[in-house]
């Protein structure tokens, strides 16, 4: 359980590092580059590149973090990915944080650690059968089919917030196919891996929910989508943790209730995190301005 804790933090840490990286080396490329261009100028800047290498760093430590403990452990430890980022921001490019985001912080990490505590996510088979696998996919599956389709049309708002919640679902399922495509791999080898389907859903996985999270961001304010995409992947998570895999939680009524308390503060957290923190990555960026000199 500990090696799972640990390297679903870095794993963590790793998107945090990826997107950060990936962000200074787009927002640093000269004025006017688009396109080819852009990409050209990507693939070539040292920023970039560490930041793909930490991107595929992400899945190989998430891939371990869920082979070596519970589905409803390891996603909701990725929530940390927002601390890390806001680490960085300020240890890394010296940007200004405000209290009120460091408060969010300190939010988010107390009630993942209660949640946990009183959850105690243990045990489940390490690999579902046929019949749950139909089951969870075609329910999973169609609700964010049909996300995906009001999210098509209406208010920016409601387009935002119903695609980040698909993209939310899909990113869960993404972790079960990639537990599944793992576990084989550990005890068959790489041959049945590549063999089976589930590694082929992982990856198909992979690109709808880059392309639904993409259109959620585009399309409608960043407070609304971040704190669906943060708060659903884990939420949905759970349910697949206990439906496909018989994972278990602390069965006394008292803990179950502090840990649905905890899981609700942190999604406030969440939600509070992504409203204080800095919108840029500018350095000064909201930082109070000094008082007016004395005549």
């Amino acid at each position: 359980m500990i090696v799972a804790v640990v390297l679903a933090l870095a794993a963590a840490l790793a998107n945090a590092v990826n997107l950060m990286t990936q962000h200074l080396a787009s927002v640093s490329a000269p004025a006017g580059t688009s396109g080819v261009r852009l990409a050209r100028y990507l693939i070539r800047s040292p920023m970039w590149l560490l930041g793909a290498a930490a991107g595929a760093g992400t899945y190989i430590l998430q891939a371990g973090a869920l082979h070596n403990g519970p589905l409803s452990l390891v996603q909701p430890l990725l929530v940390t990915e927002m601390i890390f980022v806001m680490v960085l921001r300020r240890v890394w490019i010296h940007q200004y944080v405000r209290p009120a985001a460091w408060a969010s912080v300190l939010t988010v990490a107390g009630a993942l650690a209660v949640f946990l505590a009183a959850a105690e996510p243990t045990g489940g088979q390490p690999a579902p059968e046929a019949a749950e696998w139909l089951t969870a996919g075609v329910v999973i599956g169609g609700i964010i089919a049909g996300l995906t389709l009001l999210g098509l049309h209406g208010s920016p708002i409601r387009r935002a917030g119903v695609l980040a919640a698909a993209a939310g679902m899909t990113w869960a399922m993404e972790a079960v196919f990639l537990k599944t495509a793992t576990e084989t791999l550990s005890v068959s080898g790489p041959v049945a891996m590549f063999t089976g389907w589930p590694v082929y859903a992982f990856a198909a996985a992979t690109v709808t929910g880059t392309i639904l999270q993409q259109a959620a961001l585009h399309v409608g304010p960043l407070s609304l989508s971040q704190p669906l995409l943060a708060i659903v992947d884990p939420l949905t998570a759970i349910v697949l943790s206990v439906w496909l895999f018989g994972e278990r939680f602390s069965g006394s009524p008292a803990d179950t209730a502090i840990a649905i308390a905890a899981f609700a503060v942190m999604a406030v957290g969440v939600t509070a995190l992504t409203r204080t923190a800095p919108q840029t990555l500018s350095p000064d960026e909201g930082r109070p301005l000094p008082p007016p000199a004395q005549p």
